[in-house]
């Protein structure tokens, strides 16, 4: 009987050990990198995310077709716009957002890669537990893999398959759970006045090369 008893312990261990799709904190800030399979496009930016109210901002600076560009963009999924904000002349643009918010996570379908150590295993502190995930895109008959941190489901990296630019590959670093600074995930006074623009909704991933298009 104690014996059926230790077995069943082990077992639950195993499970309760066993890498699950996960969720990412609601509330993140830090940097990431994205790069493109065909060179096309490389651009640095500061982040601040919030899933409870679907807002993001991205502040960057990078190349696309060869073309060196700056941008801060403010990105509201809920009202459906994003604000191209201009802080050194006070100025914004205002257009409309069709993206839907698509939260941080490893989607439930997703199939374990694998586990491993970025770093080094040799001691404590040395090295990061991470879990990479990959999957189908149905929406765009692509695949996606995805990396994250095995405690706490932090972003590590991201690669994601497209037709226009091959492998999307992101890398974040610098994550603060929390955000610094609420107020940055608000339109600053002056660009509440600017008129929506007449133009065709925009997307997420546009944010990071439509000024150069």
């Amino acid at each position: 009987m104690r014996a059926l008893v230790v077995l069943a312990c082990l077992l639950a261990v195993c499970v309760a050990q066993r890498p699950r799709p996960c969720r990412s904190p609601p509330l993140l800030s830090g940097a990431l990198s994205v790069s493109t399979q065909n060179e096309k496009l490389w651009t640095y930016a500061k982040y601040i995310y919030d899933a409870l109210g679907q807002r993001v901002r991205i502040r960057e600076i990078g190349s696309y077709q060869n073309q060196t560009f700056k941008q801060d963009a403010l990105l509201l999924f809920r009202q459906g716009i994003l604000y191209e904000i201009h802080d050194h002349n006070r100025t914004c643009k205002r257009v409309p957002l069709k993206s839907d918010f698509h939260p941080l996570e490893v989607p439930r379908n997703a199939s374990l890669l694998g586990q491993a150590v970025v770093g080094s295993s040799s001691g404590p502190g040395q090295g990061l537990l991470i879990n990479s995930w990959y999957g189908d895109i149905p929406q765009t008959g692509g695949k996606y893999l995805f990396t994250v941190s095995a405690f706490g489901c932090i972003p590590v990296t991201a690669a994601v398959q497209t037709k226009e630019f091959g492998w999307v590959a992101t890398n974040y670093f610098n994550n603060v759970i929390g955000i610094p600074d609420p107020s940055m995930l608000n339109p600053p006074d002056y660009c509440l006045r600017a008129d929506m623009e007449d133009v065709e909704p925009v997307d997420f991933f546009s944010v990071f090369h439509k000024n150069n298009e």
